[in-house]
């Protein structure tokens, strides 16, 4: 892929690529002091060369699809939702900012719920899903990870960008109640010309109380690593390390469905800019599964230090790329029987 500036707000919206997803994670409350978290990711693949079983034999070229998940922190419970094919609407990704408006089919006529993702104005989003309806307002410029927002990694590249810092109010649905919220978010963009179909991942969001945000990330497989941290300060100062040391400090948390083994509990360390921090799972059962990939995704509270000064705060933690040791082909069987039977 060849580097291009990114220039806004042409690059909020789809391009020409392999594979492109819209990104976002938060933490709400509710005026009782109830804590909750969520995660909403649309994704869009050039189905022909992307190579997704459930999705391969589509006719058409390009196919969204989304994952969202919903946390109850207090309650430790946790509301996964993976839609393998949405539709979206005829006027979706025809203004200047972003609109996309979609659904997943599967669901049938009367159970499903329209999602929404909304820019106005720029870096201000409206989200919707079965779960919420969330406005969220960005406090900060767009971090531009590595510096220009074009990450070179071992064998591949990829355009990045994130909003680190969004105010948000609105209203969660859960268990046939609406509750008012307020809390913070965060926003990730990406897109690439690469398939990243047997990729791994450890990745981190994290929003500090100083008013620091940081994204770090460790890329590859063993001995084939790229590491990479950008940091945004109070004042939207941005600053940018390869240097990154993640050591996990857990023994994993084990997955019923897929036997799979996870390090939740981590230290971060990102010495040349004085970063040392640890984090914590805030709910250990957030296992995603999405066909023959299954991935963990969810909430995290964070402790440490920043220049010698003591700091706390959120985040979200995503590890990607672990083997099943269940049966892929038997997770596959099912996956496709819960389809069909929505279907019919």
């Amino acid at each position: 892929m060849k580097y291009e500036p990114i220039v806004f707000p042409k690059d909020g919206l789809p391009h020409k690529c392999v594979v492109e997803w819209w990104y976002y994670n938060g933490f709400l409350q509710a005026q009782n002091g109830r804590r909750f978290a969520y995660m909403f990711c649309l994704f869009k693949v050039d189905n022909k060369k992307v190579a997704i079983p459930l999705l391969s034999h589509l006719p058409v070229k390009t196919v969204y699809f989304s994952h969202s998940l919903f946390t109850d922190i207090d309650a430790q419970k946790f509301y996964p939702s993976v839609n393998y094919f949405s539709v979206i609407s005829k006027d979706s990704f025809k203004r200047k900012l972003l609109y996309v408006n979609f659904l997943d089919p599967t669901k049938g006529l009367t159970k499903y719920t329209n999602s929404e993702i909304e820019e106005n104005p720029q870096f201000n989003y409206h989200l919707k899903s079965e779960n919420f309806d969330l406005h969220l307002n960005s406090k900060k410029v767009p971090l531009l990870e590595a510096g220009t927002g074009f990450v070179e990694l071992r064998d591949k590249s990829a355009y990045y960008y994130s909003l680190t810092d969004l105010e948000t109010t609105g209203t969660i649905f859960l268990d046939g109640e609406e509750i008012n919220v307020k809390g913070k978010s965060w926003m990730d963009h990406q897109w690439a010309n690469t398939k990243y179909s047997r990729d791994r991942w450890t990745w981190f969001s994290l929003q500090l109380d100083n008013q620091m945000e940081i994204v770090c990330f460790e890329y590859g497989h063993e001995g084939q690593k790229d590491y990479l941290a950008s940091l945004i300060d109070a004042q939207g100062r941005q600053e940018h390390s390869g240097k990154v040391i993640l050591t996990p400090l857990d023994n994993g948390w084990k997955s019923q469905k897929t036997k799979n083994s996870y390090h939740l509990a981590w230290r971060i360390e990102i010495p040349e800019k004085k970063v040392f921090l640890e984090v914590h799972p805030e709910v250990k059962n957030q296992e995603m599964i999405f066909g023959a990939i299954n991935y963990w995704e969810g909430p995290l509270k964070v402790e440490g230090t920043v220049s010698g000064m003591p700091v706390k705060g959120q985040g979200f933690l995503e590890l990607v790329g672990k083997p099943l040791e269940y049966s892929a082909l038997t997770m596959m069987s099912r996956i496709v029987g819960n389809i069909k039977n929505k279907i019919i």
